[in-house]
């Protein structure tokens, strides 16, 4: 983004680097901003679009990736500069509205997933939940927008997660195959572009099959790291 779009554009629809230097005081949760260099070289590989700097799809594309990293590596909602903070609420397929403050202690994996047969959130915190997708996905689970069907106040955008399965998932051996979710999502957004709600909709049960189709192994053992979600 050029020095004129940078004074022009809000903060946290630039991309997350400069965010990131924009949150000095930031609270992290583990203790040091996020690395993108990795993920920013597989995006440029494996992506499907490259927006035009400005564009409404890659300002909402930008935002949204802000959130993801704000909500996996700020532990204070405070400090988040994508959304506002009092009125903030996600859901997932129609369930129950989560604030920030949900987000942070219970991680969106927990909160996007729930109990299902494949995985069972109320037996996960957010850092075992991180550590176990972390592992399924030693690259990274990449995120994109594929469309965005409207502009503010309401933007509506499809999207697309993806990654390969080239780690354990439980005690389930790597496939190598790629892994991916399409979405909706409906995000209200403020005048200068802060997130007030979002709902997320996705079929999370082929996500998890694909997870669960290769052979059990009898040990495992998971890598430690932080959220592969670096989107």
């Amino acid at each position: 983004m050029s020095a004129t779009q940078s004074n022009d554009t809000p903060v946290w629809v630039q991309d997350r680097d400069t965010v990131i230097a924009h949150s000095p005081d930031a609270q992290w949760r583990y203790q040091t901003p996020p690395d993108y260099s990795r993920s920013k070289e597989n995006l440029a590989k494996q992506s499907t679009y490259n927006y035009a700097e400005g564009s409404l799809e890659a300002i909402v594309q930008n935002l949204v990736r802000t959130f993801e990293m704000e909500a996996s590596f700020k532990t204070n909602p405070q400090q988040w500069l994508s959304v506002v903070n009092e009125q903030f609420r996600m859901s997932s397929n129609g369930g129950p509205a989560y604030t920030a403050s949900d987000v942070v202690k219970a991680g969106t994996y927990n909160l996007f997933i729930g109990d299902t047969e494949e995985y069972k959130a109320s037996e996960e915190d957010f850092e075992s939940s991180a550590n176990l997708f972390h592992t399924a996905f030693p690259q990274g689970f990449l995120w994109e927008v594929l469309e965005v069907y409207s502009g503010p106040p309401n933007v509506t955008f499809k999207w697309r997660h993806w990654g390969t399965f080239n780690g354990s998932y439980k005690d389930y051996t790597p496939t190598g195959e790629t892994v991916e979710v399409i979405g909706i999502s409906l995000a209200r957004v403020t005048d200068d572009l802060k997130v007030l709600s979002i709902e997320h909709y996705f079929d999370n049960s082929l996500f998890l099959k694909k997870l669960t189709n290769g052979q059990k192994q009898t040990t495992g053992e998971q890598q430690e790291g932080g959220c592969p979600f670096h989107s």
